[in-house]
């Protein structure tokens, strides 16, 4: 189930402060890609091994969030670098 649109309007990075989106399914298939070979870290350097079935990413594309169960997980130490993902 998509995220409620009037918590997307309120939402933001907690790092940045810029809003987020939630990943488009082009998004999410590379971000999955990429955690399927391994090469994902969350920001405070721990692996993810687990696939994302829905995320959030700041409009500036430097920040994926993990969505679980409705639920953003807006934490810094859980956020995703952008940057570790080719074509984002």
């Amino acid at each position: 189930m998509p995220i409620d649109r009037k918590l997307l309007e309120i939402l933001c990075c907690p790092v940045t402060k810029h809003p987020v989106t939630p990943l488009s399914p082009d998004q999410l298939e590379r971000v999955n890609a990429a955690i399927a070979d391994g090469q994902v870290n969350t920001f405070e350097g721990t692996l993810v091994d687990t696939g994302l079935s829905e995320g959030l990413i700041t409009t500036n594309g430097t920040r994926i969030y993990r969505v679980e169960d409705d639920i953003p997980i807006m934490l810094e130490t859980e956020s995703i670098p952008a940057d570790q993902i080719d074509g984002l």
